[in-house]
C-alpha cells in the first residue's frame, strides 16, 4: 500500500496518525508540492484531481482522506476503528463529514490563509472555527471520544486541524475539553505527530 504523501498536510496526517494506531504499515511516499509533483507523474495519473493525500492498495486508487480511512479500517483493521453496524457506521460518519466540511473551512482554512498565504476569507474561517469549536467543546464535556466512546476513525479525521488550530491564529485555551481529547489521542499506543501539532 502506498500514500503519496505531504508532511505538513493535515489531511495526509489523518491517514498516517490512523495507520500508526492500528499497526497498518503503508509505504510513505514524499511528494514536492512545492515543486509541483502532485501535478505531475504518478500522482496526476492516479488522481486527476492532483490532490493528495492520493493512495493506493494493488490496482484500488483513492484520492480522499477520509474515503482512505474507511477503506484501510473496514480492509486492515480491527473493527472496533469502524463497527460494522448501520448505527455505529452513520454516528461515525456524521463526524467525517464534520471533518471535511465545518472544521475544513474553519480551522484549516484559517491555517491555510496564515501559514501557506491561500487568498481565503479570514473573517469567514474564524466564524466557522468559533461555532465548530464551541460544539465541539460542549459534545467534549460528556464525551471522551467523538463516537461510540472510544477512539474511532472520527477522531483521526477530526484532530488533525484541530489540534493545529494555532497555526491560524486560533488559540484553544478557551476549550479545556477539546485540549483534554487531543491530549487522550496522544496517549494512544502507536501515535506519531505532525509539525506544528
Amino acid at each position: 500500500m502506498k500514500l503519496y504523501d505531504l508532511e505538513l498536510s493535515g489531511n495526509c496526517y489523518k491517514v498516517r496518525l490512523f495507520a500508526a494506531l492500528a499497526g497498518i504499515d503503508l509505504d510513505i511516499i514524499p511528494v514536492d508540492f512545492l515543486a509541483g509533483a502532485h501535478k505531475q507523474s504518478p500522482v496526476i495519473d492516479l488522481n486527476p484531481w492532483g490532490e493528495l493525500p492520493t493512495f493506493t492498495d494493488g490496482d484500488l486508487v483513492l484520492r480522499d482522506s477520509h474515503a482512505i480511512l474507511v477503506y484501510l479500517a473496514q480492509e486492515y483493521a480491527d473493527d472496533k476503528w469502524y463497527p460494522d453496524s448501520a448505527a455505529a457506521r452513520g454516528e461515525i460518519q456524521q463526524w467525517l463529514s464534520t471533518s471535511a466540511n465545518e472544521i475544513q473551512h474553519g480551522p484549516c482554512d484559517a491555517r491555510l490563509i496564515d501559514k501557506f498565504g491561500y487568498a481565503l476569507n479570514k473573517e469567514h474561517s474564524l466564524v466557522v472555527s468559533e461555532r465548530i469549536l464551541g460544539l465541539l467543546e460542549v459534545h467534549l464535556s460528556s464525551n471522551d471520544w467523538l463516537a461510540l466512546g472510544q477512539p474511532t476513525i472520527a477522531d483521526c479525521a477530526a484532530m488533525p486541524y484541530i489540534g493545529t488550530a494555532h497555526e491560524g491564529g486560533i488559540s484553544l485555551d478557551p476549550y479545556p475539553n477539546i485540549l483534554a481529547w487531543i491530549e487522550r489521542i496522544k496517549a494512544l499506543p502507536g501515535f506519531i505527530s505532525m509539525p506544528g501539532l
